[in-house]
C-alpha cells in the first residue's frame, strides 16, 4: 500500500507532515478547473476534488488523497487569481468582509471512496493601500485561492475565523487524519 498525495501544494504535504504522514509519492493531477456558468462555491470545490481524484492513476491497494480550496464570498468563486492585478481585486473584495474558505477533500483505496468538505468562516480586516500594495509586492498572492496565505503574511490581515485553521491552508488536519485511517491508513508508533 502507497500514499499518493494527489497535489503539488507545498502546504498540504507540510500538513500531513505535521501529522506524522509522508506521502509515498506526490501526483498533481492536471484537470481543468474552470468553474461551469452559474455553479456555486461549495458544489465547484467538491467537483474539482472529484475530477482530481479520477485523474490521479493507482493500484487497487494505494490509498489517494486529494483535495481543493475555494474562497467564496457569497456565490462568487474567488480562485487562484492569474495576475497581480487581480489578486489585488480579490483582496480589496475581501477587505473588511467575512467570507468562506471551501476545502473539500477526498480518498480513494480500490473502489472504495470516501470525501468529506471543511468550511470555514473567516473574517479580513480592511485593508490599507500600503497592506495592499505590501503585500502584492510580496507575491505570496500566487497560487493561493482568494489571493491570501493564512499561515504567511496574509494573516496579519486575519483577526478571526470560525473553523480549521489548516482547511483554510488548504487540507484540513483533524478530517484528513479521520478519513485516511477510515481507508485503512496508520502511521506514527
Amino acid at each position: 500500500m502507497r500514499l499518493i498525495l494527489g497535489s503539488g501544494s507545498p502546504r498540504r504535504k507540510e500538513i500531513l507532515a505535521g501529522l506524522g504522514i509522508i506521502p509515498d509519492a506526490i501526483v498533481a493531477a492536471d484537470i481543468d478547473e474552470t468553474p461551469q456558468k452559474g455553479e456555486l462555491p461549495r458544489p465547484y470545490c467538491e467537483r474539482v476534488t472529484r475530477a482530481k481524484l479520477d485523474a490521479i492513476p493507482s493500484d487497487p491497494d494505494d490509498i489517494v488523497l486529494v483535495a481543493d480550496t475555494t474562497v467564496a464570498l457569497g456565490r462568487r468563486i474567488l480562485g487562484k487569481p492569474e495576475n497581480a492585478a487581480q489578486a489585488a481585486e480579490y483582496l480589496l473584495t475581501l477587505s473588511g468582509r467575512r467570507h468562506n474558505v471551501i476545502t473539500a477533500l477526498a480518498v480513494r483505496r480500490g473502489t472504495q471512496h470516501w470525501a468529506r468538505t471543511q468550511v470555514t468562516a473567516v473574517k479580513m480586516k480592511r485593508l490599507s493601500d500600503v497592506e495592499l500594495n505590501e503585500y502584492l509586492a510580496s507575491d505570496e498572492w500566487q497560487g493561493k485561492a482568494g489571493g491570501y496565505a493564512i499561515q504567511g503574511r496574509g494573516g496579519a490581515f486575519i483577526p478571526w475565523i470560525q473553523g480549521s485553521f489548516t482547511g483554510v491552508m488548504g487540507l484540513p488536519a483533524m478530517e484528513t487524519a479521520q478519513i485516511l485511517r477510515t481507508a485503512g491508513l496508520r502511521w506514527g508508533s
